[in-house]
């Protein structure tokens, strides 16, 4: 069976390159990526194992510094 998927320019450049590097065509290239995503999320165990993890971090504070509260920090 054949499916079409559109990806920007870059991607499908980066894919060429990769598959160029790998020996490999495009399309085993993404039939492989396909085989793997399948069977990482063919089962709930992956999307459950994700959702306890943000549920786990839900609560922590965001990873980005906090900026000082100064009245004149533009200056």
């Amino acid at each position: 069976m054949a499916i079409g998927v559109r990806v920007e320019p870059e991607l499908e450049h980066q894919l060429d390159q990769l598959a160029l590097s790998m020996g490999k065509s495009r399309s085993a290239c993404v039939r492989e990526a396909i085989a793997h995503y399948v069977q990482r999320f063919s089962n709930n165990d992956e999307a459950q194992r994700q959702s306890a993890l943000i549920a786990e971090h839900s609560g922590t504070p965001n990873w980005s510094e906090q900026l000082p509260d100064w009245p004149d920090w533009t200056v």
